[in-house]
């Protein structure tokens, strides 16, 4: 592991790159190089010589005959340039910022621009159409951040949602212990006790990253939630770290509201928060995020039926059991007879795979579902499985979003805290029952980075987003062919009649295969240019992205062939 480190000579700073490494089981610090004199010197110079560095180790490897090695270094090279590319792009072009850049901004906080919203946008209205659509009875509602403090007494979340914490004795920096045993090679640190992790930290004679030191207070649980004062009387309360629990303590309004009919889905889309020890991975790790979760309640004497079982039962979904490595392709059939998952249960995943599928056009390949193990889950659920998807900028599959059997864990805490009865009513059974809950949780920001990495890609013209065309954010760029009055008004005349039905730029800078590669790095499917030709017969060109294929449409036709191209399955350019 690499790391900056600043010593002071007289009354003078220099910063210099060090590296830890195992040597015969213990963990040495060597000077790799001298950075210069400020910080701002140390981070621009670091990068070329890791580069360089490890050009030389994959050489060195290939000549000793380790040529496994030198091409996962290699990997990691790449990896490295993937990450630059997008953010270079989605700094430059607006997809998302550092919230604060100004002020050096602080970890785990991201603003998205202009971009960026549209595509967030895009994505949290997919997820509303189709994950809604799979029951009549699923209602969107808005819920508050800020929640009472024994909302999260009734949840268990005061008590349990902690991550392992340790710090620095020497510089003070804190971090995760799983995450900075995983980063030094101990495989699966999450199944450890705290008492083993902090065992493990002091055995490897592991050094902090940020200044060498081995000295480390003991491991201990920090909860992740922020606590706030509220009103005059500062009532503690907390920023919701799930939107989960806006649903919870709404549902008995809502099953009132809705003629008492279960199963019923309440859905929320908004912001949560956690405290984060170490933020890292992009979007994979911050301490303000939007989750996309809808909580389905439902008789858990139903659990193992569905009105539509008959529609998923020979599908198959794509998992990777606990404990096994591969991936397996199983019908929701065979896992219900013999994995005993209930059918409720299935058909929901299902759905959620089929969302990722053909509507966010993830590859098969790229996608599985991971049954997560005892000591792996959250403390509320009893089955669970997370959506992962391979990311390059990641280096694999990472979790953008679960299914959850919560059970009556939720209610039944909400019943006791509170002191009412959140039992109903089954007018088939004529029995009352408290509800169980199936969630389906999605992080959008997670989702936004993933569409980043899968949809990136470069080619003869240069680097371009592939996004499918119902997400990109603007579908289509107009272009006047050269700056004359007469391809101007046509030009101008096609953005006002588009811009009402679809999100569309004008752009009439630089030259035409300038302005189709700007639109090209966006993730623009289609150009529509303004020529000669246009102003005689009133047509003009539909250029594809993907293909660079162009034709020509009559401008009486175009909206009809814009939204066919957009939101139809039809393949014109194919």
């Amino acid at each position: 592991m690499s790391f900056i480190v600043k010593k002071k000579i007289g009354n003078k700073e220099y910063f210099y790159l060090n590296e830890n490494k195992r040597v015969n089981g213990k963990v040495k610090t060597k000077t790799l190089a001298y950075l210069g004199k400020t910080k701002k010197d140390a981070e621009k110079k670091v990068k070329d010589i890791l580069n360089i560095l490890k050009k030389q180790e994959i050489k060195s490897m290939k000549n000793e005959g380790k040529e496994i090695q030198a091409e996962k270094m290699e990997n990691k090279i790449e990896v490295g340039k993937k990450i630059d590319e997008i953010n270079k792009i989605a700094s430059t072009k607006g997809f998302f910022f550092q919230t604060a850049n100004i002020y050096s901004g602080k970890a785990g906080f991201y603003t998205y621009g202009h971009l960026g919203k549209l595509l967030k946008n895009n994505w949290e209205d997919l997820w509303r159409k189709n994950i809604l659509s799979i029951d009549e009875n699923f209602y969107e509602i808005q819920s508050n951040n800020i929640l009472p403090e024994e909302v999260f007494k009734a949840s268990g979340h005061i008590e349990n949602f902690n991550d392992p914490m340790s710090e620095c004795k020497k510089c003070h920096f804190r971090f995760r212990a799983d995450q900075f045993l995983e980063d030094n090679g101990v495989k699966n640190p999450e199944l450890l006790s705290i008492e083993e992790m902090d065992n493990e930290i002091r055995n490897l004679k592991l050094k902090c990253p940020k200044c060498g030191s081995v000295d480390f207070s003991k491991v201990k649980q920090f909860n992740m939630m922020f606590s706030v004062n509220v009103g005059f009387n500062n009532e503690v309360s907390y920023l919701s770290p799930e939107t989960a629990q806006g649903a919870y303590i709404t549902f008995l309004e809502e099953f009132k509201a809705t003629r008492n009919k279960l199963p019923l889905g309440l859905a929320i889309i908004d912001k949560a928060y956690r405290n984060e020890i170490s933020p890292r991975q992009m979007f994979f790790r911050l301490r303000e995020f939007s989750q996309a979760e809808l909580q389905i309640f439902f008789n858990p004497e139903k659990i193992n039926e569905h009105e539509k079982w008959n529609e998923v039962k020979n599908k198959k979904l794509r998992i990777k059991f606990f404990g096994k490595e591969d991936i397996e392709e199983i019908s929701c059939l065979e896992l219900n007879e013999k994995n005993k998952i209930p059918k409720f249960y299935l058909y929901h995943t299902f759905k959620v795979q089929e969302f990722y599928f053909n509507v966010l056009r993830i590859p098969k390949e790229k996608f599985r579902f991971r049954e997560l193990g005892e000591k792996e889950r959250a403390f509320y659920n009893k089955i669970h499985f997370d959506v992962e998807i391979n990311l390059d900028t990641l280096s694999g599959f990472k979790e953008v979003a679960g299914v959850h059997y919560r059970t009556n864990h939720d209610l039944s805490g909400h019943g006791k805290i509170s002191g009412k009865n959140l039992e109903v009513f089954d007018e088939e059974s004529k029995k009352k029952f408290l509800p169980h809950v199936l969630e389906l949780s999605f992080g959008v920001d997670r989702n936004i980075w993933t569409m980043l990495d899968i949809f990136y890609s470069v080619g003869k013209e240069g680097s371009m987003f592939t996004f499918p065309q119902i997400l990109a954010p603007i579908k289509a760029a107009i272009f006047p062919l050269v700056k004359k009055p007469e391809f101007e008004k046509i030009a101008g005349e096609v953005f006002s009649e588009l811009k009402n039905e679809f999100n569309v730029a004008y752009d009439s800078g630089g030259s035409i295969g300038r302005r189709y590669a700007r639109n090209d790095e966006i993730g623009t499917p289609y150009c529509i240019t303004i020529d000669g030709d246009s102003i005689k017969n009133q047509d003009v060109t539909i250029r594809d992205r993907n293909t660079t294929k162009q034709i020509r449409v009559k401008i009486s036709k175009l909206k009809e062939t814009m939204d066919k191209l957009i939101n139809s399955e039809d393949e014109i350019f194919k």
